[in-house]
């Protein structure tokens, strides 16, 4: 996926510099590069987001706020998408048998996770993906038997960016999942509730520092979810419907670039999917806001009938 053109950590200082153009238009600095997302994405923005009925349109989401989500939106799965495991341990070889990486030509570039014994569930942003990797913490042992070929992409009708929310696809894999170290894992029977200040677990193999690589191993950590009151106030209109904000923001611990479609799981229950971060990964500096997840239980109907049908 394309990369943007800067350091994420630099946008503050970049804005600053550029400020006349988006004084004059949005109130904020930005490129050229951006004028041309922003004017390509105004539509976006202001048609397709839903936010809780007591929120705004994006319309009239902060002017810095939105200049965040454009510019680290634009640059793909690789920017401000979750991507990386943040003060995390390796993964046992024995747990988490679930978890899929998500691979393009140059490898590693999301998570997923196998919820039937031919399907990925994993973020809608992550559409680039070639072929999945399964039964292998280790993505350099990786063998030719463990990759298997996306043979259909099932993105949600409503999914336009993961900033507008319903970010969210199930991959159907060329033949069936198999091995010792391949499991699937249970979804929800019914709509999780009540998840403010649970301690759940997100598990990728994404940097490990802001601008960083994909590690070899896969690794976890733990968050607590915040409340949807606690991430409407800090993440003012950038929190999209039907998602879940936990870690980040003045903790320590959470996920950053290469992460995104990884699983939250609360005790061996999957509650979301990652899908975006506003900022950079310094979480521990008391600074940055909290990260944002698929919230899974909204969209049980949707992913059952096509696990049931085996197509989309």
């Amino acid at each position: 996926m394309q990369r943007l053109p800067f350091q994420i950590k630099n946008i503050v200082a970049f804005s600053i510099k550029f400020k006349n153009y988006l004084i004059q238009r949005y109130g904020v600095g930005c490129t050229l590069r951006c004028r041309s997302v922003m004017t390509h994405t105004d539509t976006a923005f202001t048609s397709a987001y839903k936010g809780p009925p007591s929120q705004q349109s994006t319309s009239t989401m902060h002017p810095y706020h939105k200049l965040m989500l454009i510019l680290l939106l634009a640059g793909g799965g690789q920017t401000a998408h979750g991507a990386k495991i943040i003060n995390g341990h390796p993964v046992p070889d024995n747990v988490m048998l679930y978890m899929a990486s998500l691979q393009n030509d140059s490898g590693h570039m999301c998570g997923g996770f196998l919820v039937k014994d031919n399907f990925v569930l994993t973020a809608a942003h992550c559409d680039k993906v070639l072929s999945v990797v399964l039964g292998t913490h280790h993505l350099n042992s990786a063998s030719n038997d463990m990759r298997y070929n996306v043979l259909k992409k099932c993105k949600h009708p409503d999914y336009v960016n993961a900033a507008s929310g319903n970010d969210i696809m199930l991959l159907k894999l060329s033949r069936t999942a198999q091995g010792a170290k391949v499991k699937v894992i249970d979804l929800p029977e019914s709509p999780v509730t009540s998840l403010a200040d649970k301690t759940c677990e997100v598990a990728g193999w994404g940097y490990e520092v802001s601008q960083g690589k994909p590690v070899n191993d896969l690794k976890k950590t733990s968050v607590k979810i915040f409340s949807e009151d606690e991430c409407e106030r800090r993440l003012n209109k950038a929190f999209p419907h039907n998602t879940i904000c936990a870690g980040g923001a003045n903790t320590s611990k959470g996920f950053c670039q290469g992460d995104s479609g990884g699983p939250l799981v609360c005790k061996g229950v999957p509650v979301g999917i990652v899908s975006f971060n506003l900022k950079d990964c310094s979480y521990n500096n008391g600074k940055g806001f909290p990260n944002v997840y698929t919230d899974i239980s909204p969209f049980l109907s949707w992913i059952n009938d096509i696990l049931n049908r085996g197509d989309c």
